[in-house]
């Protein structure tokens, strides 16, 4: 999450002709031949990520004769259940995708199980490349605290949460585009007039929560974010922008905005129920423009969340390099060409947000909209992270409790409580 959250993954498509597809347990280990670049990420091929990288492994191969490119088709699951245990491995690759955070990457790069990048940072320019805001999660203390510390992983693109709607369905039932809060409910209110449920969700993952994040951070600051996210304050779960977010997550249960079987639907479902025309609206990543600008069968929008200087964002997925990789100085040329203004434009038209494109290159006139958003966040410091970041196995708290906000069998004070005593226990004692 992002974040932490769950991606969608989709079969991988075959990269190059030697393309292997191993996993865990019957991979060849780590080659230290210098003629091979064991690579795992769970982007699917469909997206701007997927696309841009499939160019970036054939771009590799065509700069590095002889060399070629082992790309492992892992999920965002496998990677991050297992990631501890492979990294302390000799099965360790020598670079792939992971998510960033202080318990995801902070908390490998405390465990000494990633490689400082500090050096290789400063000498390519991915420390100038890379704005304040989206470089946060690339640096990580001796405690894995996110921010400050030495280089531990590199995104080439970025991502924020925005508002998905079908223009069709408001247009049908006669709604126009919410410009502040009170218009979307009003529109939210009239689509469960017509029977039909506005927002598309999944309790069961992260859409869930990532809703009720963002109601809380429309009452929130940067302090209250540095507290929360960096420990540079105690945080107050029973304050008034976590009351405010859980009061109305639970309300628009009640009045019909989330349906109640939402409660056990993954990402997956929540996407789905918006590709198919389901569901007027979704609240969720960058990460999907993509795959809908590919499924979309009928006329859609986005606009960012109304009334709220923050929302849930960051620099994307890191590329860590493994302590244990054996072609170190490979992974860090991937990154390079991952980097360069010819994948970054490829990325910025094929539906991603990145990091260092030509503002010129961006020709696709939804996607500098996409990507003019973003850049206004970055520029304005609204970038607030992701809810299950703070402590590890907070995501897991995240989900169960917010289902049961859906379910009706928790009530917001209590759903508070529990996540102060998840948070509490996890989080460094200050």
């Amino acid at each position: 999450m992002l974040t932490a959250r769950r991606r969608v993954v989709v079969t991988a498509v075959v990269l190059t002709g030697s393309l292997l597809m191993t996993s865990c347990g019957d991979s060849d280990g780590g080659s230290s031949d210098g003629k091979t670049l064991r690579l795992w990420h769970y982007e699917g091929p469909d997206s701007a990520m997927g696309i841009a990288w499939n160019a970036a492994i054939k771009e590799f191969e065509a700069t590095h004769p002889g060399v070629k490119v082992k790309f492992e088709e892992k999920s965002f699951d496998q990677i991050q259940k297992t990631a501890p245990m492979v990294l302390n491995s000799s099965d360790a690759p020598d670079l792939m995708e992971y998510n960033k955070g202080n318990a995801t990457a902070g908390l490998l790069s405390k465990q000494g199980l990633l490689t400082d990048l500090t050096e290789q940072a400063a000498e390519r320019g991915w420390d100038k490349a890379l704005s304040p805001s989206v470089r946060t999660t690339s640096l990580y203390d001796t405690n894995g605290v996110m921010g400050s510390g030495k280089w531990y992983g590199v995104p080439n693109y970025a991502e924020y949460t925005l508002v998905y709607y079908n223009k069709d369905l408001f247009k049908k039932y006669g709604v126009a585009e919410p410009k502040s809060l009170a218009e979307l409910t009003a529109a939210m209110d009239k689509f469960v007039e017509n029977k039909v449920t506005p927002l598309a969700n999944g309790g069961a993952a992260y859409p869930a929560q990532q809703y009720l994040y963002q109601l809380a951070l429309s009452k929130a600051d940067r302090a209250w974010v540095d507290s929360y996210q960096l420990y540079k304050g105690k945080t107050d779960f029973h304050d008034a922008a976590w009351t405010y977010g859980a009061d109305t997550f639970a309300d628009w249960v009640r009045k019909g905005y989330f349906s109640k079987s939402s409660s056990g639907q993954n990402e997956e479902a929540a996407g789905v129920s918006f590709t198919s025309g389901k569901a007027p609206i979704l609240f969720s990543g960058s990460w999907w423009y993509g795959r809908f600008k590919a499924e979309n069968k009928f006329d859609w929008g986005t606009f960012r969340w109304p009334d709220s200087r923050l929302t849930l964002g960051s620099g994307g997925n890191l590329w860590v390099v493994p302590q244990g990789s054996e072609n170190k100085d490979l992974a860090y040329d991937f990154i390079d060409i991952t980097m360069s203004k010819k994948i970054q434009n490829l990325l910025g038209n094929s539906g991603g947000v990145p990091v260092a494109a030509d503002a010129s290159a961006i020709t696709d006139p939804q996607s500098k909209t996409l990507i003019d958003d973003f850049n206004t966040l970055s520029k304005n410091d609204g970038l607030a992270f992701y809810p299950d970041w703070p402590v590890p196995g907070f995501y897991d708290v995240l989900v169960s409790e917010t289902q049961k906000l859906i379910t009706g069998s928790e009530k917001p004070d209590g759903y508070l409580s529990a996540l102060q005593e998840a948070y509490d226990k996890g989080a460094p004692k200050q």
